[in-house]
């Protein structure tokens, strides 16, 4: 559950996230290290292959059932994928972290 508000894996309460994407480097609550974690390709590669073939069928939907002009794949696609990508990077950044705390503490808070 903290993984889907973005908070640090031990206490709950301290943000998990310094801006965007951007893990902090600790906990502002508990002063529990990030640094000993990492993500690595998990979120992007985790994004590809959920969202990946969700806008296909979107595409393969609009284009047998409003055959809109091409500049309207670009500004729907776009506007979907965009949001879409940077919430479920968020997530499994977040759950990735989480996961790594649970199963591997002692690195974490070196």
């Amino acid at each position: 559950m903290v993984a889907l508000r973005g908070r640090c894996p031990r206490c709950g309460q301290g943000k998990l996230f310094d801006g965007l994407l951007a893990l902090r480097p600790r906990c502002p609550v508990c002063d529990l290290d990030f640094r000993g974690a990492d993500a690595g390709d998990g979120a992007p590669v985790g994004v590809m292959f959920v969202l990946g073939p969700i806008l296909v069928i979107l595409a393969f939907w609009m284009e047998f059932r409003f055959d809109p002009p091409i500049w309207v794949y670009a500004v729907v696609l776009i506007g979907v994928s965009l949001p879409v990508a940077v919430l479920l990077i968020r997530l499994i950044k977040a759950s990735l972290l989480g996961i790594q705390y649970r199963y591997r503490a002692s690195e974490m808070e070196r």
